[in-house]
């Protein structure tokens, strides 16, 4: 729908979100309209060069034709259905992604909250099915990011942050150690641990990828201790970090894992896949979804995630990437820039990041602040060296307006 259909001025539908609306979110002062591979255009027809991707959603670009055309083309016969049937859209992306990732069983879900709450529940009954009622204590990292619902936010190892204040109690079974820190983990593992939960590249919590070493080591301990290692990948997954999974890149396969964003090409869907040994938990009446598995959202995640193998995004985020390291470290006030793949942030010698953002905004490219040093570039996959170097002459004018309005 574009504004011009509506008979409403700009101001207009701000006022109308303005009224309505639960405001949750930092509103940019802009109506996105439209939408088509490394950019997003406002009410006015303006470009933004897009290096937020829907927050990792847009993976295979903007509005990706295959998956605009499988949108249609399943809309034509059926919208959604009850999960008692079978669907056709369902069928064939599950042996795709199965397949693919090396996993044995999937269960779809909405968003990736959900499929972290998935992952969770799938390994606390697993735990309490082959060990006994007190065996569902789990170990998160902290400054960890998994969702917003009570499950997901209290894995969220930031107890003082937004994300959970206000909100306490959380759920108890939960315990908070420091990525990247193999002994942490270990001291905090219990006659009641059942598993350790990370994201291999801690995404809000600064683009902190894990080390080689650390992932090795999580598995052997849960080897050696009858745990489940399970991945979330809902922001790593589906050629994000340069791997179909990020996993897959570090050789170390998880239990389960979670994955949400890139897989529904624009769509909302997320699902949790797991081993046959741990997906045997789930039985009949112990988990459901309405929605999950939703026929128009598989069939866009089916050519979402076929374009993504396909075009070897994979490989194209590894290249640009490291290219993107590159460019970023040259920056001025960029004391690291770091990450796997193309999800890549600088942090800051000085507190500008949310002031950069907001130049960078202003010159019509969008990216995002984590806290007020770090900033973070997570665009569509398709993205070329000269979008890249067009985000850094952008960067570079965004930083020297911020530290000039630092240093008054």
């Amino acid at each position: 729908m574009r504004l011009k259909d509506t008979g409403l001025t700009p101001q207009e539908l701000k006022d109308i979100v303005n009224k309505y609306m639960v405001e949750t979110y930092e509103r940019y002062d802009f109506i996105a309209e439209r939408a088509e591979g490394m950019y997003l255009y406002d009410e006015e027809g303006n470009a933004y060069l897009d290096f937020y991707g829907g927050v990792a959603v847009n993976s295979a670009g903007n509005r990706n034709p295959k998956v605009v055309e499988a949108v249609k083309d399943q809309m034509d016969d059926i919208m959604h259905t009850f999960n008692y049937p079978y669907t056709i859209p369902q069928a064939l992306l599950a042996k795709k992604i199965c397949d693919t990732i090396g996993m044995d069983k999937i269960f779809y879900q909405n968003s990736g909250t959900e499929a972290n709450e998935c992952m969770i529940k799938m390994a606390r009954k697993y735990g309490v099915d082959n060990y006994g009622p007190e065996r569902y204590h789990i170990i998160t990292a902290k400054h960890g990011f998994h969702g917003r619902t009570y499950g997901a936010m209290s894995a969220t190892g930031q107890p003082d942050n937004a994300i959970q204040m206000g909100f306490k109690p959380m759920l108890p079974g939960f315990s908070y150690a420091e990525y990247n820190n193999l002994e942490d983990f270990a001291s905090k593992v219990t006659k009641n641990t059942i598993a350790i939960m990370i994201e291999p590249v801690q995404g809000e919590g600064g683009v902190h990828p894990a080390t080689q070493e650390f992932i090795e080591g999580l598995r052997k301990l849960c080897d050696d201790n009858d745990m489940l290692l399970l991945f979330d990948e809902v922001q790593t997954g589906w050629g994000r970090t340069g791997a179909p999974m990020a996993y897959m890149g570090y050789g170390v396969k998880p239990d389960a894992v979670s994955m949400a964003k890139a897989i529904g090409g624009g769509m909302p869907l997320a699902a949790c896949c797991a081993t046959e040994k741990v997906a045997t938990a789930f039985t009949k009446g112990t988990h459901g979804s309405t929605y999950g598995g939703h026929c128009v959202a598989c069939a866009a995640g089916l050519a979402s995630v076929t374009e993504i193998l396909d075009k070897d995004l994979s490989g194209n985020a590894r290249e640009m990437g490291e290219y993107m390291k590159q460019e970023l470290a040259k920056l001025p006030h960029v004391v690291e820039a770091r990450g796997r793949g193309l999800l890549v942030g600088c942090e800051y010698d000085l507190p500008i990041a949310v002031e950069v953002k907001h130049g960078c905004l202003d010159r019509m490219a969008l990216i995002t602040a984590i806290g007020d040093k770090v900033n973070r570039m997570i665009p569509p996959l398709i993205v070329t060296k000269k979008q890249i170097d067009e985000l850094m002459l952008i960067m570079r004018a965004a930083i020297e307006e911020a530290v000039e309005k630092y240093e008054k």
